[in-house]
């Protein structure tokens, strides 16, 4: 009982972590998007290229982290210390991507497309080492549930906490607002609230835990090691198509909420309820994910998940665009969120078994590397949103702005992005989930057991 409790308290230590960077992560993907367009008045267009030139650098940053990680030694450990660097310098960046320092015209433009940048390379630099040391803490497949199941908790409470206190703190923080709406002072110190959050946590997480379990990589960094390591890991491709599918799945509804409840409902408040059903949901979806697995496995549990969400979709598409009723709009997306705060914390487990199943199979592990690729296709995911979005507004999105042309205009396609989309992505992410992901059953038992016995060789 006593050792129990003493790993519950570690992985909630561990958990605490996750609150700060989903503050920050919930800002960035939830509220700039609406910040650039609608405070700022940023070009469409630039926009849309600005998104997929940050995933290229992404593509090189990432694993090029993951390996800097994986090869790092000090006192503190190898992981501990990227954390509380990346949360620093991620909050400083966060901070000032949200600060309207008076700068237009092309200098505004190379201002955001650094910051915008920067973001990624320092939010990479406290999250591929943060996930990252799940492994490290034990072999057991059940324990890293549970140590994931935690982490997720925390992950969940910070990312709602934007989505549920920012529509109502933005208001409150602005210097000018009647109460629906909000200004660029209201995001500037939000923004800061939030970095803040981001330090205290990160640091108050890193000084409690301890790594355990560490191995050391055979080879230093190379690109040719980190293609090969991607093309020769099957499984590991197959989990970037169906998470980043599933994950696009999920930012596009959070991604456009603000849009849809400032345009199509036409009421901003309610944005706020409707993030604390998904809020509840994703927080109810933890406690689905243990009570199923003492019945089924976890590739059935997984499949439930996905299910639950798109048919919550449905549901959604119908309460919007037939019945036009929020609250049940609302009971749909909670129901829905149950499904994704489940399907979020298989995903990292499922990254743990990869990095196993790339040990058998290359002969070495690449924790850090493996575990960069989910920061990165859920930039990609997010990347994917963000094309539809600016796309759908289209370039005279900033006459809407301004009140030249009529906010009706884009109602039908904010509609079709918040209620039909989603839905879409999450049925082809089960479609390749179930036919093309083989790490379950007594295929992952025995790649399992062999690692076991690597351990107790060494």
């Amino acid at each position: 009982m006593k050792e129990k409790l003493k790993e519950l308290g570690s992985s909630i230590w561990y958990g605490l972590g996750a609150v700060g960077l989903d503050l920050s992560y919930g800002m960035f993907y939830t509220w700039l998007s609406i910040y650039l367009t609608d405070i700022l008045q940023l070009n469409i267009v630039f926009l849309l290229v600005l998104a997929p030139l940050a995933r290229i650098w992404d593509g090189i940053n990432d694993p090029m982290m993951g390996s800097i990680v994986d090869n790092t030694k000090t006192k503190f450990g190898k992981y501990r210390p990227w954390v509380i660097i990346g949360a620093v310098a991620n909050a400083v960046v966060l901070f000032f991507l949200f600060t309207d320092l008076g700068i237009r015209g092309i200098p505004l433009y190379i201002l955001i497309t650094i910051l915008y940048i920067g973001w990624g390379m320092t939010n990479t630099m406290a999250d591929i080492p943060y996930w990252s040391m799940v492994p490290s803490f034990t072999s057991d497949p059940t324990k890293r549930s549970i140590i994931s199941t935690v982490a997720r908790a925390f992950s969940g409470l910070g990312q709602g906490i934007i989505l549920i206190g920012a529509p109502i703190l933005l208001p409150l923080l602005s210097k000018e607002s009647d109460g629906n709406s909000y200004d660029a002072q209201g995001f500037s110190r939000l923004a800061l609230i939030c970095g803040l959050c981001l330090i205290f946590f990160a640091v108050l997480s890193m000084t409690h835990v301890k790594e355990n379990h560490v191995i050391k990589p055979a080879e230093k960094f190379t690109f040719k090691k980190v293609f090969t390591i991607a093309r020769n890991n099957d499984q590991l491709l197959v989990f970037m198509l169906f998470a980043m599918l599933s994950n696009a799945g999920y930012y596009m509804i959070s991604g456009v909420a603000a849009y849809y409840f400032k345009y199509v409902v036409e009421d901003t408040t309610k944005q706020s309820l409707f993030s604390a059903m998904g809020s509840v949901g994703a927080i109810l979806g933890l406690l689905f994910l243990p009570i199923m697995m003492k019945y089924t496995s976890r590739r059935r549990t997984y499949q439930a998940s996905l299910i639950i969400t798109i048919v919550s979709y449905i549901g959604m598409f119908f309460s919007g665009m037939v019945l036009h009723n929020v609250i049940v709009l609302d009971i749909f997306y909670l129901i829905s969120s149950i499904g994704t705060g489940s399907m979020f914390v298989s995903q990292t487990v499922f990254l743990a078994d990869i990095v196993d199943y790339g040990e058998v199979k290359l002969g070495y592990r690449a924790e850090s590397i493996t575990f960069s690729m989910k920061g990165f296709l859920q930039k990609m995911a997010y990347t994917i949103q963000v094309i539809i979005l600016f796309a759908g507004l289209g370039s005279n999105y900033s006459k809407v702005v301004s009140g030249e042309v009529d906010a009706s205009s884009v109602k039908g396609t904010i509609n079709i992005m918040m209620l039909v989309l989603p839905a879409l992505f999450f049925i082809a992410s089960l479609i390749i989930f179930s036919t093309k992901f083989k790490l379950h059953g007594e295929f992952m038992q025995s790649i399992t057991d062999q690692v076991t016995k690597n351990r107790e060789e060494d």
